[in-house]
């Protein structure tokens, strides 16, 4: 059975997961930790529970879900995961970073690739990746169908959807997304999100108000 633990980091207040299971095994899901408080905080969980980390996702490649990467890449030996058509936010990532008070000097080379439909095996347990695109390109949710939670990175939140105002967002396109990749789940799915609370997808197909 699969385990989540949310941490919030950094300024963006980013929702950072591990997700585990009985076999100790566990990944790491958008590592924002920066700061040497949350990665102390980040580290002491996982040495705590006795848990390895054996993978590093990125449900999309903005900065603020990527600002641990070098911590993870030099404890764990982990590079990141996230879709190919996230790659082109690295070209500008530092400078970015460095906008918001960040300094990004070394960025671990990426991981294998993650493509729609492909299975995140860890321990005994696997999440199937959805290709959901319309806040970034390259976004990514991570679903267990087994245990009917999804992981939605910045798609969609407690009442609001993410933002598309930045390079790549598509209004429609990501209305699309939710529509047809998130809303057909049950709906006693739970939603956890890249930022805020938790919510369902019952309860966003009922309430939310960008969605009707």
């Amino acid at each position: 059975m699969i385990r989540i633990k949310k941490f919030i980091f950094n300024t963006f207040q980013v929702n950072s997961y591990v997700l585990y299971d009985e076999t100790g095994e566990c990944i790491l899901v958008d590592p924002g930790c920066i700061e040497d408080a949350e990665k102390l905080q980040l580290e002491d969980f996982i040495r705590q529970h006795g848990l390895t980390p054996v993978r590093n996702i990125l449900t999309h490649c903005h900065v603020d879900h990527i600002l641990g990467n070098t911590f993870i890449s030099e404890k764990y030996h982990l590079n990141p995961e996230y879709h190919p058509a996230g790659a082109p936010f690295f070209r500008t990532v530092r400078e970015i970073a460095l906008s918001f008070g960040y300094e990004l000097n070394h960025l671990p080379p990426a991981g294998p690739p993650l493509h729609d439909g492909d299975i995140i095996t860890f321990g005994k347990s696997g999440l199937t990746v959805i290709y959901t695109p319309g806040h970034a390109a390259g976004s990514i949710c991570l679903h267990s169908p087994e245990q009917k939670f999804i992981l939605t990175g910045d798609v969609l939140f407690r009442d609001t959807i993410g933002r598309t105002d930045l390079p790549t967002g598509d209004l429609n396109l990501l209305l699309d997304s939710i529509r047809e990749k998130l809303f057909t789940l049950p709906d006693e799915t739970e939603v956890y999100c890249g930022h805020g609370p938790e919510t369902t997808i019952g309860y966003e197909k009922m309430n939310n108000p960008f969605i009707r």
